[in-house]
C-alpha cells in the first residue's frame, strides 16, 4: 500500500508541478526516483497515464481521470494524518465563544476560570450576544446556542437540557387573573423576546400534543432574558423563558407557572461549530469541559 501511495504522489506531483525537475524538488528526492515511481505505477496499470516529450510533460485522457481520484485519495491520507497529530496536540490557542447573554452570564462565566486554569495555553475570547451570529464569517470558533438548530450546515453536541415555560407573579395573577388554556393569552400582558426571529411568536405545546402558535405585539419586547424575568417578577406581564433563567425565582415564589397543565416544552442547549474531517483541539477540549461541568444540569435543575 505504501507503495501505490508513493508512485500516486509521485504521478500527481509530476502533474501538478508539469515536469520531473521539479516534482522531484518538491518531493525532495531525485528525478530518476520519481520517473521510477510513475513508470511502475503506468506498468501497474497497464495504462500510459503521461505523454513525455522534451519540452513538458502533460497527462493523458485516462492520466488525467487518474489524476482526480489520486490528489483525493492523497488529500484524505494527508488529512489522516493531520488528524492524528491534532488529536495528540495540546489543546492552545485562542478561542472565539459566541453565547446567548443570559446563559453567558449565569452559567458559562462561573465555570470559565476552571477551564483556563485547566487549559493554561489556551486564552478565551466570549463575546455575549443576543443575535444570530455567522460562525465562518465573523471568526467564532464555536457558539452555544438553545432550542431548535437552525443552520443544518453546522455541527453540533449537546452539552444540557432546558425547558421552557410561561411564568408570571403572583401579583400579576391576582390582578388580572391566570389564564386557564392557550386561548385565554390573547386577553394577557405577554413580554417578548425582540431578537427571536420569529417575532413575538411563541411555540407552545397543548395539552392534546399539538404545538400552538400564540401571535401577539406583546406589552413589552427585549432583547435579554433576565430583563424579561425582571419584567414578569415586576408585574409586567407573563414571559416565556428557560429553566436556566426561572428556575430561582420559580422556587422562591416570585413567579408562578402562567397554565400548570401544559407539557413543558423541552429543548437542548448545545454547542455548535463549524464542520470540518476533524474538530481543533481547543474547541473538542471545551465541549468536553462543558459536558462535565453541566451533568448535573437536568431540565428542572438549574
Amino acid at each position: 500500500m505504501m507503495d501505490r501511495l508513493t508512485e500516486m504522489e509521485a504521478f500527481a506531483t509530476v502533474v501538478d508541478q508539469g515536469g520531473f525537475t521539479d516534482a522531484a524538488k518538491k518531493m525532495g528526492i531525485s528525478k530518476s526516483a520519481v520517473s521510477k515511481h510513475v513508470s511502475s505505477l503506468e506498468a501497474r496499470l497497464g495504462a500510459r497515464l503521461l505523454n513525455r516529450t522534451t519540452r513538458r510533460v502533460s497527462p493523458t485522457e485516462i492520466g488525467l481521470a487518474y489524476y482526480d481520484r489520486a490528489r483525493r485519495v492523497l488529500n484524505d491520507a494527508g488529512e489522516a494524518d493531520a488528524l492524528v497529530t491534532s488529536m495528540q496536540s495540546a489543546p492552545s490557542g485562542l478561542l472565539r465563544i459566541s453565547v446567548a447573554t443570559d446563559f453567558g452570564v449565569n452559567h458559562l462565566s462561573p465555570v470559565l476560570g476552571e477551564f483556563l486554569q485547566e487549559f493554561s495555553d489556551i486564552t478565551v475570547n466570549m463575546v455575549l450576544n443576543n443575535r444570530y451570529v455567522e460562525l465562518i464569517s465573523e471568526g467564532f470558533d464555536m457558539a452555544i446556542r438553545v432550542g431548535e438548530m437552525e443552520d443544518s450546515s453546522l455541527r453540533a453536541r449537546k452539552i444540557a437540557e432546558t425547558t421552557r415555560r410561561m411564568v408570571g407573579s403572583p401579583g400579576y395573577f391576582e390582578k388580572f387573573g391566570r389564564p386557564q388554556r392557550i386561548d385565554d393569552l390573547n386577553h394577557h400582558k405577554l413580554l417578548h423576546y425582540s431578537s427571536q426571529a420569529s417575532g413575538n411568536v411563541w411555540k407552545l405545546p397543548a395539552a392534546s400534543g399539538e404545538v400552538r402558535q400564540v401571535r401577539t405585539a406583546g406589552w413589552l419586547s427585549v432583547n435579554d432574558g433576565q430583563s424579561l424575568l425582571n419584567a414578569a417578577i415586576a408585574g409586567l406581564g407573563i414571559a416565556y423563558l428557560p429553566s436556566f433563567l426561572y428556575s430561582d425565582a420559580l422556587t422562591q415564589g416570585l413567579v408562578e407557572d402562567a397554565i400548570p397543565d401544559l407539557p413543558l416544552d423541552r429543548q437542548g442547549i448545545y454547542a455548535v461549530y463549524p464542520p470540518g474531517r476533524f474538530t481543533q483541539p481547543k474547541v473538542r477540549a471545551f465541549i468536553d469541559f462543558l459536558v462535565n461541568a453541566f451533568a448535573d444540569k437536568g431540565p428542572d435543575n438549574w
